[in-house]
This record gives structure tokens, sequence and C-alpha cells, in this order.
């Protein structure tokens, strides 16, 4: 009866952006993700931004988005 609650755990599988996206693209990122976070903010000056912590988020994803792009300059670097 002890196996009845073993539960089985699957690995999390997780790639990097850096290794996915060229520096380009995280780039273009970045302008949507500041964009997006400017938005938000406005919206929360004036009120109308329900879920406050949303820019929490945003601001959290824009400094991902930069550490990608320093890493994958750095190996960019690295390789040549």
């Amino acid at each position: 009866m002890a196996d009845a609650k073993k539960t089985t755990a699957t690995p999390k599988v997780t790639k990097n952006a850096a290794e996915v996206k060229t520096i380009e693209q995280l780039r273009a990122d970045l302008e949507q993700a500041q964009a997006d976070h400017l938005d938000s903010r406005r919206s929360h000056k004036q009120g109308e931004l329900v879920n406050p912590h949303v820019l929490t988020v945003q601001r959290k994803g824009i400094a991902r988005l930069h550490t990608a792009i320093k890493a994958t300059e750095s190996a960019v670097k690295e390789e040549n």
C-alpha cells in the first residue's frame, strides 16, 4: 500500500531563451515588452489596471530579456 502514495515526477525541461532566439529577436521582444509595460503603467496611473501585479511580472520579464541578450552577446564574443 505504500506504493499507492508514490507519485511519478516528470523532469522539467526548459529551454534557455538565448539558445532558441537570435539577438535581433530578443531585442524585438524586449521592445515589445517595454511598450506593454509602459501601457500598463499608464493604465495603472489612470486607475484602469485591474491587477497591478502585472507590472511586477512585466518588469521581471524585461530583466530576463536583458540577461538573455547579454548572455547571447558574450557567447558570440567568446566564439570569435
